[in-house]
């Protein structure tokens, strides 16, 4: 009983009660055990106070039968705005409907008149107790169970059902509406999750900041008819806006489902592997081999920690011709990693890799290293690739500054290809880039063009010197109407704009000629060369 009382002395509570002596004799009592008190005559007058002091307040002690208002009405209205207060009901009568009509609306405990103060104490602090154990399984923002809790129900039932639901890009809506409005939509997108998934089938949880869980609690139900709820949720989701205030709110899910004791480890998994292949919704299926990509991305991460100390990185350089005469003009850097065996393995294998386990900055220095090493030994003008990731890292962009600046008289050589496959969200630090590099000498453009988030009206903004067209528009540009029209009008923008053009994979005569007669300027593919080692140069 100490314990519990020790833990009193930090808190406020709203006591109510209409009889002006035990109100008295009670308040004076909990004035030495609590921090500060709030008095209410009747019900109405409790429910004022607590509107005006909710912040403050940390439990509440009523009676129940009161003028104007009684306890249980006061209750009613107060767990409407706080369903988490804990609450005390004092009365003198042991009315089995008044019992079961407290139970029902959130009442913590039942006390007798006349009260017993050593009694009312350890009930107090019980009840703070419980809603301090409680809330480490509920979430304040929604109120609904959270890992915590979802962890422990998982593990208490095999074979229930998980959906792992993830708001895509939801950090993009607090930057754009505020954080304010992206609690109030997360606590709308949990009321739509309980009209979609009533709670006598299924359980909701909210997880993480942006993702919610909904577990079957009914055994009979079919993994493919849940499927087909959670298909049904993210259709409507993505066709009808939510209203926070005066704004309309656009979002997407992206769904994660998987079955049995470890569901939620696999639905994390499925929902990665969802967005990689652009499916809103999954399931779970041993034929993805996820755990064998998950050993393999381990095996990849102490590869590339490996080389960066044992120099098993290396550039190859691929021509880019003048599409008019064919001459090579320039060469991008292309790094690959050396193997064991000396193999030359592609980026492709190792580029997403890296930047998940944050190495990608090595990464753009090594190329640096290796592109001015060619511009020393042998003139040559040479392209390297730069992210956006490494455009607004600080710790990137100052190792690339001091590069050029150690290398100063060979920059006007060097040119940067800034990859358009990537969203670019602060435009203002790309063209903060562009200008600090151009000071350098360097030459800039935009890769990718026409694969990702392709915008002409960003093509305006930068001061970019050249645009690179995406190969999904030149590969089967011989052949396709569609993709001629398209690559004809990024010709004619960029002349306009006084910009050069270049088609990438550009592998055979028919494509070349296709591509010189639209008029781009410059060429690169495996018509002309494949990617050659610097002795080739």
């Amino acid at each position: 009983m100490v314990n519990n009382i020790s833990i009193l002395k930090n808190i406020t509570i709203l006591y109510a009660e209409d009889e002006d002596a035990l109100r008295d004799i009670t308040l004076n009592i909990l004035k030495g055990f609590t921090k500060k008190q709030y008095v209410a005559k009747d019900g109405l007058e409790g429910l004022k106070l607590f509107e005006e002091y909710q912040d403050q307040i940390d439990l509440i002690i009523t009676d129940v039968n009161m003028p104007n208002m009684n306890g249980l009405e006061m209750i009613k209205k107060i767990k409407l705005i706080n369903p988490n207060i804990p609450i005390i009901v004092t009365t003198a009568f042991s009315n089995t409907e008044y019992l079961l009509e407290a139970i029902d609306i959130g009442v913590d405990k039942y006390i007798l008149k006349p009260i017993d103060m050593k009694k009312l104490l350890q009930v107090m602090g019980q009840s703070l107790l419980y809603h301090e154990l409680k809330d480490l399984y509920i979430d304040k923002l929604t109120n609904l169970p959270n890992r915590n809790k979802l962890k422990k129900d998982l593990f208490e039932n095999e074979n229930t059902i998980m959906a792992l639901i993830n708001i895509d890009k939801f950090s993009n809506i607090n930057d754009l509406y505020g954080e304010m409005n992206g609690d109030e939509l997360l606590v709308q997108f949990s009321l739509k999750l309980k009209n979609a998934f009533p709670n006598n089938s299924y359980r909701i949880y909210r997880i993480e900041a942006d993702k919610f869980g909904i577990v079957t609690q009914d055994n009979s139900i079919e993994l493919d008819s849940f499927k087909e709820k959670c298909v049904r949720l993210a259709y409507e989701i993505e066709g009808k806006s939510i209203q926070i205030a005066e704004n309309e709110i656009d979002i997407n899910v992206t769904i994660g489902i998987a079955k049995g004791i470890d569901a939620y480890k696999y639905s994390q998994r499925v929902i990665t592997y969802a967005k990689n292949k652009l499916e809103q919704v999954m399931v779970y299926d041993d034929s993805f081999n996820i755990q064998e990509d998950i050993e393999e991305n381990i095996k990849w991460v102490k590869k590339l920690k490996n080389a960066f100390n044992e120099s098993k990185f290396q550039s190859y350089f691929q021509p880019i011709v003048n599409s008019q005469t064919q001459e090579i003009y320039k060469y991008e850097a292309l790094l690959r990693y050396i193997d064991e065996d000396g193999t030359a393995v592609s980026p492709v294998l190792f580029l997403g890799i890296a930047k998940k386990a944050k190495l990608y900055p090595k990464i753009i220095t090594v190329m640096l290293k290796e592109a001015f090493k060619l511009i020393k030994a042998k003139n040559k003008r040479v392209a390297v690739n730069i992210s956006y990731d490494d455009i607004i890292s600080l710790k990137t962009r100052s190792k690339v500054y001091t590069l050029l600046e150690n290398n100063k008289e060979f920059t006007h050589n060097l040119e940067f290809e800034i990859l358009e496959s990537e969203q670019i969200e602060d435009f203002g630090c790309v063209i903060d880039f562009i200008s600090d590099v151009k000071k350098f000498g360097c030459s800039i453009g935009v890769d990718d063009f026409g694969a990702g988030y392709s915008n002409f009206n960003m093509l305006t903004n930068l001061d970019i010197d050249f645009v690179k067209i995406d190969g999904s528009l030149i590969r089967d540009i011989d052949k396709k109407l569609n993709q001629q029209i398209i690559v004809n009008t990024i010709s004619n923008f960029a002349k306009e704009f006084g910009f050069k053009t270049v088609a990438e994979f550009v592998s055979s005569e028919e494509i070349y000629n296709k591509v010189k007669k639209i008029g781009v300027d410059y060429c690169q593919g495996y018509y002309f060369d494949k990617p050659i080692s610097f002795d080739e140069v």
